[in-house]
């Protein structure tokens, strides 16, 4: 995977924003003008600096979490065993599939020797075993899918560090 390009200094406005926009995000008609009014700026602020970070990959990603299975869809965490050598090919080919939420590698050890794990999200429920024959086909190599077996909300937010 790419390595993030190296990262801005963040000010006290970044800091603000990565603080205060990790939970309750205003349900309105204006949510960004709301939310920039809420930390002393205006919303086109508010919008060029969420556009930095992300670029910068300070944050990688901004937006809604969904409850995907109330809509129909389905979601699962899936793991391979990826040779270094295929590393390269394999991670464009995973990620090049719009069913892949993200993509990371891990060290193999502790008696686990998966390396990339992802999320693949869906439509339907039946996209998860058509995305997961579709990444083995393209790669050659298996795909091991590790469904929910039971939710948990788990509420984390992040600080900045000064």
């Amino acid at each position: 995977m790419p390595e993030a390009a190296h990262s801005p200094p963040l000010d006290a406005i970044d800091r603000a924003i990565i603080d205060h926009l990790q939970g309750d995000f205003p349900l309105c008609a204006a949510p960004y003008a709301e939310a920039a009014s809420a930390l002393g700026i205006d919303e086109n602020e508010l919008l060029t600096r969420l556009q930095r970070l992300l670029d910068a990959r300070v944050l990688t990603r901004f937006g809604p979490m969904f409850q995907i299975e109330r809509m129909g869809g389905a979601f699962v965490l899936a793991a391979m065993r990826v040779p270094d050598e295929n590393w390269t090919s394999v991670v464009a080919t995973v990620n090049a599939l719009p069913e892949v939420a993200h993509n990371y590698q891990r060290e193999s050890g502790k008696g686990c020797d998966f390396n990339m794990w992802f999320v693949l999200a869906t439509e339907t429920t039946d996209g998860i075993a058509a995305a997961l024959e579709k990444i083995e086909a393209a790669t050659g190599l298996p795909v091991y899918p590790f469904p929910k077996l039971r939710e948990y909300f788990v509420e984390m937010k992040l600080q900045v560090r000064t």
